[in-house]
């Protein structure tokens, strides 16, 4: 009987030969399990990205000023860009069509505080009389009024509001270098302005350029849909808010009510904050009226502003608004809200658009990339200069 070959140890047989036996890389008994491991990392990526943000608006709000005067001016543009492309093709220069846009919006701000102001002048004396005479009406409404607060209850909350009150004013000094901070603020704000309607595309198309070359066109078309919803949420929140001033405006000065063209003026600023904007202007409105007015005419004017708001909500804000921004209510309170919490009123003001144009920027960059992926246009031609 033959004698079968002793196969070398560590080997296996592989046809005629022998081939080296390879064992599977062990794993190391105290690794967590591989699921585990990627939510570690998607865990740390998350962190790092949220530190990232907070250093980011960190720095943000220490440039404060700055920041805001940025983000004013941009929002600024976007309102007027389209003047500015009209003065243009009237054949005026960019230089003199850009200048004539950013003073004719001086002027219109300008003169709307000039006659709010003169309307107040005005009126000073007798609104003192009515000023004085509604506080004693609300006084007796407390005490003989379905709340049956007595004078002692009123006195009480009075001598602990106003200290609250004196702590929260400014000393004279940090009021002075606030007024001077928000004036070089408005300074840096309208000189931006114009150079963004001057020279606005051309940097874009440098601004561009710097990043990779092959990201150009995606990034640039992101850019252009992000401006295009910022233009048409300019366009639209001043619209609804001339809308809701008007409505509010005319309550007030059917009822003869003191201030009137100043707290129509007031509503139109309070309306550029979405949704709630209105809403508080118009209580500021009704509460004056109360003062200086009486009951009856608050109710009426309380009244106006509910009709005024159910108008935005239901024909205003989807016509005019739902193209432009494409976001939830929630969200939007929501951005108002870490706007508010970050910024005061200007972040409550500018969170809604920037949030509509990283929604259409993102969106427009996304579906770029997967039009990339499947083998759509390439990255394009060269950029235009302007």
């Amino acid at each position: 009987m033959a004698r079968q070959p002793t196969r070398p140890a560590g080997l296996l047989p592989d046809g005629g030969g022998y081939r080296a036996q390879v064992s599977p890389p062990s794993r190391p008994g105290n690794l967590p399990p591989a699921p585990l491991l990627r939510a570690a990392l998607i865990v740390g990526c998350l962190l790092l990205l949220a530190a990232g943000a907070y250093l980011a608006v960190r720095l943000l709000a220490i440039l404060a000023p700055v920041t805001i005067a940025v983000i004013v001016a941009l929002l600024l543009a976007a309102l007027i860009g389209p003047l500015t492309e009209y003065l243009k093709r009237r054949w005026l220069p960019r230089t003199l069509a850009a200048a004539l846009a950013v003073l004719g919006l001086i002027v219109a701000v300008a003169g709307a505080l000039f006659f709010a102001g003169q309307g107040i002048a005005a009126q000073q004396g007798s609104l003192r009389t009515q000023i004085g005479a509604g506080i004693v009406r609300l006084r007796q409404f407390l005490a003989h009024g379905p709340l049956r607060i007595s004078d002692q209850q009123i006195d009480r909350f009075r001598t602990e509001l106003l200290p609250t009150l004196r702590r929260a004013l400014p000393s004279p000094l940090t009021g002075a270098a606030s007024a001077v901070e928000v004036l070089g603020a408005i300074v840096l704000s309208i000189i931006l302005l114009f150079f963004l309607l001057r020279d606005g595309p051309s940097m874009w198309c440098w601004l561009v350029r710097q990043l990779p070359l092959g990201d150009h066109h995606r990034i640039d078309l992101a850019g252009r849909a992000g401006w295009r919803s910022l233009s048409s949420y300019a366009r639209g929140i001043v619209a609804i808010a001339a809308t809701d001033a008007i409505g509010i405006g005319i309550s007030l000065f059917a009822l003869r009510v003191p201030l009137a063209l100043s707290l129509t003026l007031l509503v139109f600023l309070f309306a550029f904050v979405p949704i709630v904007g209105a809403a508080v202007g118009g209580g500021l409105a009704a509460l004056i009226t109360l003062v200086t007015n009486g009951l009856g005419d608050a109710i009426l004017v309380s009244i106006a502003v509910v009709v005024v708001l159910q108008a935005e909500g239901h024909l205003l804000q989807p016509v005019v608004m739902r193209r432009a921004v494409r976001l939830h209510p929630v969200v939007t309170l929501l951005a108002i809200g870490v706007g508010g919490v970050l910024a005061g009123v200007v972040g409550a003001l500018i969170a809604v658009p920037l949030c509509a144009f990283v929604y259409h920027a993102t969106g427009a960059y996304r579906a770029a990339s997967e039009k990339k992926a499947g083998g759509g246009d390439g990255p394009g031609g060269p950029l235009p200069d302007s």
